[in-house]
């Protein structure tokens, strides 16, 4: 046996030493890392859960659907704005690696041009619209393409079946997904409902990844569906009237509006010219997007004669027999009140003879009846106080449209030349009203005295399918009396069927006046040569039912643009009402 030597021995010993030492420090570090761990992922994990989802964690806002707007057709009730799903077609340059082959596949399915699409491709963006309003077929077929950097999303947008029918009453939705104009503006919060919340864990690149357990949604709330007063029959009908009348007096534009006469419903409202809300981007003048038969204030003319005559009849200023020398002439402020050749000339005259001759003598003639004579504060108080709280002119009616003017009335305070602006507002000059004004202060005075604020809509839809009916609103209950209401309908038929400005059939009441109004100049004053014809009127049976309004813009033909151009397409409107069996007629 050899013995060992004593340097060996403790040499082993330090490597058994050194071993155990290594070993417990690498189970002491084991045992550390697991503790750890153990501390992030049970103890600490909500806190670095919640810490690390915090730069994923987003909120995106869900769009409510849009509501519908629906109108009268016949008996039914059916949706003349809808929605629409689309799809628009868009790449990240970054990940296309062959624009050119990219664009020659798009057009293939799409159509367009292929450098148009290289074009935005070549865009410094991560977001390039290269299309949009796709059909789901078309977005299916780009999908399947599977090429990397082209994608496409789903959008809602804004239908129009009836094409550019009733467009200014509708107005659109513009990009940003908000009404303009119309409807679709003033009740643009109705309609859009409310939007719903989604908040999401996003991956990388920010996209929600909605099938993930965290995400969290809020429903979005649909928006209310609106149901028009309008007859989509009468629209139609209506629009086609007014651009064949004119054609027929070579104008460029006009507006004309049916009104329940009773109840301030507009049954149809009619502009020319117009365009289709689904293509307002293609329009280049936005004043066609304006509805001018309640935007678009005017001096109206005689077609105001009526509505002074009411005045004067109520104040018991004058009577309905009541007469008076009429000059031909009347000098007030140093300046001249004449009236047309067609006035008889002078001689004695009474209120009917007013509105059959259109006298502007006449209408100045009844204003100073409200004065006791003569124009002078107490008339224009008096024809002011009518003007504005009895006719609503010179305010806002406050119907369901985008833009609405107020019109224009001088005030009645003392000052030179008031006189003759107020004798001249007796016959529509020098003040201004839109077409709506005119119809329902006409209605006004012809149903007995009730002023109910024109409106378009009938009824709201929530998304529960809860109907909440619009009722006629009173605004004014006493505009003039009853008596002094039929006379009025009685005097309006007498100047109708004098002048013969329709085809007054039996079983029917028919009543109108003409107006034609001297265009203003826009540095003051009035042009010799360019005028509007208006014309105010009703059609019924045993008593009003559908007030009409008409407006005809500069029209070219020979002859006073009232009764030459307007008065003829209130005509076509009367016959088109009754033979469409929309009036009732008399039952005696």
């Amino acid at each position: 046996m050899i013995p060992m030597q004593p340097g060996a021995s403790n040499d082993s010993q330090k490597f058994i030493t050194r071993t155990r030492f290594w070993y417990a420090l690498i189970v002491v570090a084991c045992a550390i890392f697991v503790i750890r761990l153990f501390y992030l992922q049970v103890i600490k994990y909500d806190f670095y859960r919640k810490t690390a989802l915090a730069g994923q964690f987003k909120e995106y806002e869900v769009p409510a659907e849009r509501g519908r707007i629906k109108a009268h057709d016949g008996n039914n009730v059916v949706p003349i704005v809808l929605n629409e799903k689309k799809y628009t077609l868009f790449a990240d340059p970054k990940y296309i690696k062959n624009q050119e082959d990219t664009a020659e596949q798009i057009q293939k399915i799409i159509g367009g041009n292929t450098q148009d699409y290289i074009s935005k491709m070549s865009q410094d963006t991560r977001y390039a619209i290269l299309q949009k309003k796709l059909s789901k077929e078309q977005a299916e077929q780009i999908d399947e393409l599977e090429i990397k950097g082209i994608g496409t999303r789903e959008e809602v947008y804004r239908t129009y079946p009836q094409g550019e029918l009733a467009a200014q009453v509708l107005g659109f939705v513009n990009d940003e997904g908000s009404g303009s104009y119309g409807i679709e503006e003033y009740l643009n919060d109705r309609l859009q409902g409310e939007p719903g919340q989604l908040k999401a864990i996003t991956d990388a690149s920010g996209v929600p990844l909605v099938s993930n357990k965290d995400n969290i949604i809020e429903d979005a709330v649909a928006g209310d569906d609106i149901i028009l007063t309008l007859d989509i029959s009468m629209q139609k009908q209506l629009e086609e009237i007014l651009k064949a009348g004119l054609e027929r007096a070579r104008s460029q534009s006009g507006s004309a509006l049916i009104m329940d006469t009773n109840t301030g419903a507009i049954k149809a409202m009619a502009n020319l010219p117009t365009y289709n809300p689904a293509e307002f981007y293609k329009v280049e003048d936005a004043n066609v997007f304006i509805n001018a038969a309640v935007g678009t204030p005017l001096e109206v003319g005689s077609t105001m004669k009526p509505l002074t005559a009411a005045a004067a009849l109520n104040n018991g200023s004058v009577q309905k027999d009541s007469s008076y020398y009429d000059p031909s002439k009347f000098v007030v402020d140093n300046e001249t009140i004449s009236n047309i050749e067609e006035d008889g000339g002078p001689g004695t005259k009474n209120v009917a003879d007013i509105l059959q001759l259109s006298l502007n003598t006449g209408a100045s003639w009844l204003l100073m009846q409200m004065g006791g004579g003569q124009i002078n504060e107490q008339a224009r108080k008096t024809w002011y106080d009518y003007m504005t709280n009895h006719y609503g002119f010179g305010k806002k009616t406050n119907i369901e449209q985008g833009y609405e003017g107020e019109g224009y009335i001088p005030s009645p305070v003392d000052g030179y030349g008031l006189n003759i602006q107020y004798a001249n507002t007796a016959f529509g000059q020098g003040m201004t009203a839109t077409p709506l004004q005119m119809g329902a202060a006409l209605s006004s005075v012809i149903n007995g005295g009730t002023y109910y604020r024109p409106r378009l809509v009938d009824a709201y839809i929530n998304g529960q399918g809860e109907e909440q009916t619009v009722a006629p609103e009173v605004v004014r209950s006493d505009v003039v009396s009853p008596g002094v209401s039929q006379t009025m309908i009685e005097l309006m038929e007498y100047t109708a069927r004098k002048n013969r400005y329709t085809n007054m059939r039996p079983g029917y009441v028919i009543g109108g006046k003409t107006g034609t109004a001297q265009i203003t100049r826009p540095e003051g004053g009035y042009y010799e040569d360019k005028y509007n014809g208006t014309f105010i009127g009703f059609v019924g049976g045993d008593k009003p039912q559908y007030t009409i309004v008409v407006l005809v813009r500069e029209p070219k033909i020979p002859g006073y643009a009232g009764s030459q151009a307007a008065a003829p397409i209130f005509s076509n409107v009367v016959n088109m009402l009754i033979d469409s069996l929309a009036v009732t007629p008399k039952t005696t």
